[in-house]
């Protein structure tokens, strides 16, 4: 009977043990580093830039859920919402801050997040300008990131445009005042319209009821051929701009290949995917300790000229020859 109690308890105590262990060895085990990610744009909209960065991180050597977590924040337009979600992911104590989604991401991050969390941002706009870091070499401070080149783009843009509307002696700006870049923006499309010798009339609209107003003026101004503006609200509302264009029968350049697979004409820019492709190799270095005042802003140079043949039949236009060939996609 004694035996037999004697082994009673050196099985509960065994028991014990190997409940205990497990919990223990749970209780170890270090938390998974913490990214906050900050966008202006929507969560129903990112699901091809939250992939591409997810895809960055991997290729760092970074799986979500395995071997770190991500703590989103979705501004969904409303801009002014930025820097409270900022500090609703320092107070989450999080590792790194990525900013995406476009500049004011990044701008409204920087006086919010302290210097002791690093951030990686992704933006249109020039971030020596806007007063993000440094300079593209030396960032300094504790941001870097990956800088997309759009002003620079204008040229090619307009000269695009016109091979699908040579007859348009005006042409349209579309730009949201609201945007940081808005003056810089503007300028290089009036100098690359000048170039060529063409007017440029700039609409704004900083909200999706502006639209349709901005539709109208263009309507009024004679305005034969159109150029968007790189814009998150722009891109939210893709669909609803495009449709517009067609409805007016204005044949359409965008600066992102998004609004092309929404409907759009034609899309020359800046590969949107692999620069937050990019974004999400350069956090993948910063979590494995680079200090992002040694990592110098990448400069994305994978472009993409799509051509939508659906919208060019329903605005009546034939797409050159010569266009066609050198587009990197057709969407039949």
């Amino acid at each position: 009977m004694r035996r037999d109690r004697m082994r009673r308890r050196d099985f509960v105590m065994l028991l014990g043990g190997a409940v205990a262990w497990p919990l223990a060895a749970n209780a170890q085990q270090p938390a998974l580093p913490l990214i906050g990610y900050l966008s202006s744009r929507s969560p129903r909209d990112s699901a091809h830039i939250i992939t591409a960065f997810r895809q960055g991180l991997k290729d760092a050597g970074f799986v979500e859920g395995q071997s770190v977590a991500i703590e989103y924040r979705f501004a969904e337009g409303r801009n002014d919402r930025l820097a409270t979600l900022a500090a609703e992911l320092v107070g989450r104590q999080v590792n790194v801050v990525v900013a995406t989604g476009g500049s004011r991401s990044a701008v409204a991050a920087k006086p919010v997040v302290p210097a002791t969390i690093p951030i990686v941002f992704a933006m249109g706009g020039d971030p020596v300008k806007l007063g993000v870091v440094d300079s593209l070499a030396r960032p300094g401070g504790n941001m870097t990131g990956v800088s997309f080149l759009v002003r620079e783009l204008a040229p090619k843009q307009i000269q695009l445009l016109l091979e699908l509307a040579p007859k348009a002696a005006v042409i349209g700006f579309l730009v949201n005042p609201n945007n940081p870049d808005f003056l810089s923006a503007t300028k290089a499309t009036q100098e690359a319209a000048t170039a060529l010798g063409h007017k440029l009339v700039v609409v704004k609209a900083s909200a999706a009821s502006d639209f349709d107003p901005a539709f109208t003026t263009l309507v009024q101004q004679r305005v034969a051929a159109l150029f968007v503006d790189v814009d998150p609200l722009f891109a939210d509302h893709r669909t609803k701009l495009a449709a517009l264009a067609a409805r007016h029968r204005l044949p359409a350049i965008y600066a992102l290949r998004e609004f092309v697979d929404a409907g759009g004409l034609m899309g020359y820019g800046t590969s949107i995917t692999d620069a937050n492709r990019q974004l999400g190799l350069l956090t993948g270095r910063v979590l494995k300790g680079t200090k992002p005042a040694d990592l110098p802003v990448l400069q994305s140079t994978t472009f993409e000229l799509v051509i939508n043949l659906k919208a060019a039949k329903a605005l009546g236009l034939t797409i050159p020859p010569s266009l066609l060939l050198r587009a990197d996609q057709v969407i039949e």
